[in-house]
């Protein structure tokens, strides 16, 4: 089986990595908003994450209504980081398919 290669982000900006072992995540240039809320409090919505494994897709209601959405874990530890958009049901939110939170308690500063 062998080892797992997982990208090392440098970046001018932050580097955002796993609260719990610092894997690294995402950079501050693919923050899309800010002006999201997971289970954790306040969360950030990304156009590109790293190093993340992806759960089964599930149907879950949401302040904006239902979407089709995957918990996303660290590629590491395995620690549930956010989840990413499958489908959304309300044309008004088709903007957030294929983009993925990661909830601010659950991230840290790494660089």
């Amino acid at each position: 089986m062998g080892l797992k290669h997982r990208d090392y982000l440098s970046s001018s900006e932050k580097v955002f990595g796993c609260h719990k072992c610092k894997t690294h995540l995402s950079t501050a240039e693919f923050i899309e908003s800010k002006n999201f809320n997971g289970q954790h409090g306040r969360a950030y919505l990304f156009t590109e994450v790293r190093n993340v494994v992806s759960g089964d897709p599930e149907d879950r209601p949401m302040t904006t209504g239902l979407h089709t959405v995957r918990d996303i874990s660290c590629s590491k530890c395995k620690e549930v980081l956010g989840w990413t958009y499958d489908k959304a049901y309300e044309p008004s939110q088709q903007y957030k398919v294929g983009k993925f939170i990661l909830e601010k308690a659950m991230i840290v500063d790494v660089i």
